[in-house]
């Protein structure tokens, strides 16, 4: 059983969903508890099962789903119960608190973020067994939790190969279209910075990096920022659109929203971006555009970095060094068939991931027999 918020969108959901599919593969029976979303569908179409209970609201009110959620466990009696966030953590910690330790499942935790160091996010700590998603997650936890690194996993995030292959251009129709789109991206390199609009993640710098690119090379680079704003969180994208006009780059940049043909637009870039001004716990945009055979440049620091430093070094540039930035997006774009190239593969598939979280659960089953 996962338990996490919701599943709308976002990379935790999204793993959860895989996940769950990779169970079912592997013969067992996989239920999912959460306050449900958009994915619910596929999850369920993939051979998961759903319970929607209300565990997403960091508030007192949540403590209400205390006594369905132990009902529904009572019920299912799973062997592994894996807590992928804070509330609901907090929600199963109190809902087995009447359990005997015959009726006890086993609890798996991963700590998807670097999450604020106090007692609420200490639950996270207290699991059977504990996973991290990247190294510097694994030593956050260590620095500001009582656990030992021996103690904890490290288990990137996969990235699903068949989905995202290795691909030398965008297709066809995906070019056409994206003409017809976007005219003014014509015959550019195409610069793409995915990621959700918020501040941390960094697309002011990459706005400066655009206009400090034409400003050397009028026309012949396009920015393209792909992603959106938390629901009624416009402002920071007003803020972007502004900023941009006063830069003087609108003809040389798209907002382009959210895309579901990702791997059309990896194909299709010259070079993808992460340059979050905070250390970020993963990446998992970094990931699937390294799988595609598109080179990565980000900031060095956090799980990014370390991804770039197992698979594509080259992509490193120090945190906030503009110059830097546009030095190195230059050299990549314009000696395009001089690098080398992207040798993707284990630990950062899919498939890795799940067979890595599968012996998580099966070690944590056979210490607490």
């Amino acid at each position: 059983m996962q338990v996490l918020p919701e599943l709308q969108s976002g990379g935790v959901e999204r793993g959860t969903i895989e996940f769950s599919r990779y169970l079912v593969e592997q013969g067992h029976r996989s239920t999912v508890i959460s306050n449900g979303g958009r994915l619910v569908r596929q999850l369920e179409a993939d051979g998961g099962h759903h319970i929607s209970i209300p565990i997403h609201r960091k508030s007192p009110a949540s403590l209400r789903y205390v006594a369905p959620l132990r009902q529904a466990l009572f019920a299912l009696h799973p062997d592994i119960v894996h807590v992928r966030s804070r509330m609901p953590a907090w929600l199963t910690w109190l809902a087995m608190r009447k359990f005997s330790e015959r009726e006890r499942p086993v609890v798996v935790s991963t700590f998807h973020g670097l999450y604020s160091v106090n007692r609420y996010s200490a639950i996270m700590s207290r699991a059977n067994a504990v996973i991290a998603i990247s190294r510097c997650v694994r030593d956050y936890i260590v620095d500001n939790y009582r656990l030992e690194a021996a103690s904890i996993k490290v288990i990137p995030r996969g990235v699903d190969i068949a989905q995202f292959p290795p691909r030398t251009e965008a297709s066809a129709e995906w070019t056409a279209r994206y003409r017809d789109e976007f005219p003014l991206g014509r015959d550019r390199f195409i610069l793409l910075m995915p990621g959700r609009l918020t501040r941390w993640k960094g697309q002011l710098d990459f706005l400066k990096l655009i206009a400090s690119l034409k400003h050397e090379a009028p026309g012949q680079y396009y920015g393209v920022i792909v992603g959106e704003p938390d629901q009624g969180k416009t402002a920071y994208l007003d803020e972007l659109t502004k900023t941009a006009q006063s830069l003087g780059i609108m003809q040389d940049l798209a907002f382009a929203g959210h895309r579901s043909d990702m791997t059309e637009w990896y194909a299709a870039a010259s070079a993808v971006f992460n340059l979050s001004t905070q250390p970020e716990p993963f990446g998992r945009t970094v990931v699937e555009a390294l799988a595609t055979g598109t080179p990565v440049i980000a900031y060095d620091q956090g799980g990014p970095a370390e991804v770039l430093e197992d698979i594509y070094p080259a992509g490193l540039v120090k945190t906030g060094d503009l110059a830097q930035l546009a030095r190195q997006t230059r050299a990549l774009c314009e000696h395009v068939e001089a690098q080398p190239p992207i040798e993707f593969g284990s630990p950062y598939t899919l498939a890795a991931q799940s067979e890595a979280t599968l012996a998580v659960y099966r070690s944590a089953l056979s210490l607490n027999n």
